[in-house]
């Protein structure tokens, strides 16, 4: 349900738009407000889960979710979908550490590997299938399917998890971090409310000036929180190894890139491509079926050549596949835009991914093991989410800006120019008036795709920037195999 979930807005990004008369912003919304609620409690669910009984937990996030959805499918208006997606993820935020929690509690240690490995390739074959799927329902029946298929599976999670999973709990005692989960939401929240709502109103409005300051603020206080709390969400000593500071720089660098990249192929595809729905979906599957057959491969080279290695290695691989995509989008064909750069990306990523995880839960004790496993997951979160709020804003402003260059030399007559710029938030989805000449209104159309292209090109290479970034993060802070832990 939540990984479906997770992918399932960005191949529905243009349904929604058509279905709801909704701006670029407000589909933004749709993927920031379930993302900022999951990023941001996502720890606070794995130490709740420990404290009050892991499969409580697990079943309050799968009713949650559930009621949320059915919320979702049932929303009339675009504001109504972003609240229930908030709520829906609240209950992602108990679910998804729980189960995991859950395995790594029923298993002894012999066979726990096994059963991790079980859910990982599970999780793995849920994102490959989970946007082909949801496309297909968009398609042939709703967007709102896509949202409402949750309803039976919760019921079967349910049904299952009552029957044959047994309740476990920490012996440990502790509490839970409400204040260091209050001060991370509201200030992540006000950091993405700056940041997209800044193509709208403008750096210098009220509301965007408070959201960034503000939030920059409330984080600057979570960590001060954070300092002090004797059960803290984000335990502040595990980055004082410096392979495991450096892994989640690495992780923040890279899955931004994967964030803002998965929220924009789909829609290129749609609307310059033409794709259907499911065929957009089914245009991810190179990518994640080359992690999945290739992560076992991936997992040895640590043995071999130590974490550094394929931690620089991949993320450059990362960043050549976003460099090939800059110079083949646009082409004739699938075959010729995109499915060179996508079968880069995923050899990319599947050198990485492994080696990553493996790096994380290696440079800290094994007694934190969970939480360094936690801050991990969460960092690879929020570095989506933010990677929609500022790279989508400067999306944005790269499409405005092509789109005032190019109408201004097609010469249009002044109230022409003054109607497109009146739709300037609806995006690539921008239609030209009616009444023109067919050359007009061909020649809009060419300006209005490539100006998608042009601002999907500057994202591409801020994506290959960060990739690379985050090789060299590796190559200076990664520990190599002859090296002692730091």
């Amino acid at each position: 349900m939540a990984f479906i979930d997770s992918t399932v807005v960005n191949v529905a990004v243009s349904a929604l738009q058509a279905n709801f008369h909704a701006s670029i912003f407000d589909v933004q919304w749709v993927v920031e407000s379930y993302g900022i609620f999951l990023s941001a409690l996502i720890l606070v669910g794995g130490a709740a889960g420990d404290l009050f009984g892991r499969r409580r937990i697990f079943l309050t996030g799968v009713g949650v979710f559930a009621l949320a959805s059915l919320a979702c499918g049932l929303a009339s208006s675009i504001r109504q979908l972003n609240l229930a997606r908030c709520v829906q993820g609240v209950g992602a935020a108990l679910l998804v550490p729980g189960s995991l929690a859950l395995i790594s509690a029923s298993f002894d240690e012999k066979s726990r590997a096994k059963a991790i490995g079980t859910w990982s390739g599970f999780t793995a074959i849920t994102s490959a299938f989970g946007p082909v799927l949801g496309g297909w329902l968009v398609q042939h029946a709703s967007w709102r399917w896509a949202f409402l298929l949750n309803l039976p599976l919760a019921a079967a999670v349910a049904a299952i998890s009552l029957r044959h999973v047994p309740e476990s709990r920490s012996s440990q005692g502790g509490k839970i971090d409400w204040l260091g989960a209050a001060f991370a939401t509201l200030g992540f929240a006000g950091i993405v409310t700056g940041f997209l709502e800044s193509s709208r109103l403008g750096w210098s409005h009220p509301l965007v000036l408070a959201g960034l300051l503000g939030g920059l603020a409330l984080l600057g206080v979570f960590l001060a929180a954070e300092a002090r709390a004797p059960s803290p969400m984000v335990p502040l000593g595990l980055f004082r190894s410096r392979s495991f500071s450096g892994a989640n720089i690495l992780t923040f660098l890279l899955y931004a890139t994967l964030g803002i990249f998965f929220f924009l192929f789909p829609m290129a595809l749609i609307q310059e491509g033409g794709y259907t729905p499911t065929a957009a979906g089914s245009a991810m599957l190179p990518m994640v079926l080359i992690i999945f057959l290739l992560s076992r491969w991936a997992g040895g080279l640590v043995q071999r050549y130590g974490g550094r290695v394929p931690l620089v290695v991949g993320p450059c691989v990362v960043a050549s596949g976003f460099l090939l995509l800059v110079a083949t989008i646009g082409g004739s064909s699938y075959w010729r835009a995109y499915f060179g750069g996508s079968l880069v990306l995923g050899l990319g990523m599947a050198i990485t991914v492994a080696p990553l995880t493996t790096v994380v839960m290696g440079s800290v004790d094994k007694q934190h093991a969970g939480a360094a496993s936690g801050i991990n997951n969460a960092v690879a979160r929020i570095a989506g989410v933010l990677a929609v709020a500022v790279l989508g804003s400067l999306m944005v402003r790269a499409f405005d800006s092509h789109l005032e260059r190019g109408l201004t030399e097609m010469k249009l007559p002044p109230e022409v120019i003054e109607e497109l710029r009146s739709k300037e938030g609806q995006f690539h989805q921008m239609e030209p008036p009616q009444g023109l000449d067919a050359g007009t209104d061909s020649g809009i159309r060419l300006v209005i795709s490539n100006s998608f292209l042009s601002g999907f090109r500057i994202v591409l290479l801020c994506c290959a920037a960060l990739a690379a970034g985050s090789g060299l993060v590796a190559a200076l802070l990664i520990a190599g195999p002859a090296e002692s832990r730091r």
